[in-house]
């Protein structure tokens, strides 16, 4: 169709057939711009393949005239492709068109585990990516496939009708979907899962420390992809993934194997619901409330190797970190403990082996190593007040006598050194190693700068009960100093 006007000018009714046939395929300029055809393209799971969708969409939204939508459409394909290749690590469908009341773009991979929104503190290094897609999309959602899924977002249709469902396709989970914004699935396995499961024993499953684990997994598997790509010449020099069979491995597919064991955990797993009120907490987080004694999950065979990856990729993480080579919080004994039992459960019930009940390793109770001293750590030892200092290492650097007689101890030496679960009744224990884990990896810290009454554990194993108020601090060093002022309950 061809529109005419007067020269120089331009009709009311010309303007009313211009946005009849539709408004938005005009340009910035006004001018009348035809509707691009839509691309689909399928990328190799390349760092690459994000610059390649990014200029896709731009190209796109250029060609229709629809630079108002640029900016956001560009950055939220960015951050669902960089999703779908470190955690599918498979080749990624990108597919956008341009309707008359926006764009539409649709990422696929072969990951069967949809994105989940979570609930991080504000000072979590992780967690931004799906909030920023919720706070910039008019709508999106998640649409399965027999392998895998895709992932879509519309931008630029508000105010527009809802389409009608279609039912003869497959089901869509739409981003304001409740079902799909909870923060955990059901205990099934996602659909595009065809082969056939094992079936995993997990006894005496800890909730608490699963919840914290797979915070720092996650955390340290982030830092670990990152170094392993800056060294793309150099993964034999100790910096990137090695397969049991000395072969170095691409890292993508390294990070892709070991987040697909976890997200099999995170769907599974039950969540440890714990009021976070300071008042209520401690009622809430005894043992018996935040443990499973007998919890089964699905491992598809095909993922069963995945969690040897995961913990292969870990021990080479941990190693890293602890030589500086990577940036990651202080990792607990019992994390490392927790994350040995599962993959060796997933691994020995694989094999026919029996299951084996989680317990905290009694190596895992001893010091890491001897504390500094410190003109700071000195004047708390000194103080007359009650008070006991901790670093990140949950180690006890400085007790004051007074705290020392009031759990027990003869000496403030024989408490020093002794990391703080020496003080915290077992019952208390996983509750404590979780919360202790997500302060330093999200900031979650519902006991810091408030005085609770918790009980304490003496060194003749009697408790006592105590009004407590923790505060953190930095040491000269950069690192989290935590200290604790102790008064008894009572005259």
């Amino acid at each position: 169709m061809r529109l005419s006007a007067p020269s120089g000018e331009c009709t009311a009714a010309s303007l009313l057939v211009l946005d009849v046939i539709g408004g938005d395929q005009m340009g910035h300029r006004g001018s009348l711009l035809p509707v691009p055809d839509p691309f689909d393209e399928t990328l190799p799971p390349r760092p690459s393949s994000v610059a390649v969708a990014r200029a896709l969409v731009r190209e796109l939204l250029t060609s229709a005239g629809r630079d108002d939508l640029l900016d956001d459409a560009v950055l939220l394909v960015s951050e669902i492709v960089t999703n779908a290749l470190i955690h599918a690590g498979s080749p990624i469908g990108v597919r956008g068109e341009v309707g008359p009341h926006g764009v539409r773009v649709e990422v696929s991979d072969a990951s069967p585990h949809h994105p989940t929104p979570r609930d991080y503190a504000s000072t979590a290094g992780t967690g931004r990516g799906l909030a920023l897609v919720v706070d910039l999309v008019d709508d999106w959602g998640v649409t399965a496939a027999d392998v895998g899924k895709t992932v879509w977002f519309e931008l630029g249709r508000k105010g527009a009708s809802e389409p009608t469902d279609d039912t003869s396709g497959p089901k869509e989970r739409r981003g304001d979907d409740a079902s799909f914004a909870a923060p955990n699935a059901p205990s099934t396995v996602k659909p595009g899962r065809r082969d056939e499961p094992v079936h995993v024993e997990l006894l005496m499953m800890p909730l608490l420390l699963h919840e914290a684990w797979r915070e720092h997994a996650e955390t340290l598997l982030r830092e670990y992809l990152l170094a392993s790509l800056d060294l793309t010449q150099g993964l034999t020099e100790g910096g990137g993934p090695i397969s049991p069979e000395g072969v170095v491995e691409d890292p993508i597919r390294v990070h892709a194997d070991a987040t697909d064991a976890i997200a099999l955990l995170e769907e599974q797993v039950p969540v440890a619901h714990i009021d976070m009120e300071p008042d209520k907490l401690m009622a809430q987080a005894s043992e018996s409330d935040i443990t499973v004694p007998r919890l089964w999950v699905e491992v598809p065979l095909t993922s069963v190797p995945h969690f040897d990856t995961l913990e292969r990729a870990l021990d080479h993480a941990l190693v890293l970190a602890e030589s500086g080579r990577i940036m990651a919080p202080r990792t607990q004994p019992e994390v490392r403990a927790f994350r040995r039992w599962v993959c060796r459960q997933v691994r020995g019930q694989t094999a026919g082996r029996a299951a084996v009940a989680w317990s905290i390793e009694r190596e895992t109770m001893r010091p890491s190593a001897a504390p500094m001293a410190n003109d700071e750590l000195t004047h708390i030892a000194n103080s007359t007040e009650s008070l006991l200092a901790a670093d990140d290492r949950n180690q006890v650097v400085a007790v004051s006598e007074s705290a020392g007689r009031l759990l027990g101890y003869d000496s403030t030496e024989q408490l020093v050194g002794q990391r703080l679960v020496a003080i915290i009744p077992p019952r208390f224990h996983q509750a404590h190693i979780a919360g202790f884990t997500l302060h330093l990896l999200v900031g979650r810290s519902p006991l810091l700068g408030r005085e609770v009454e918790v009980p304490a554990l003496r060194r003749d194993g009697t408790e006592v009960s105590v009004r407590l108020e923790v505060v953190s601090r930095s040491a000269r060093d950069g690192t989290a100093l935590f200290v604790s002022r102790i008064r008894p309950v009572g005259p």
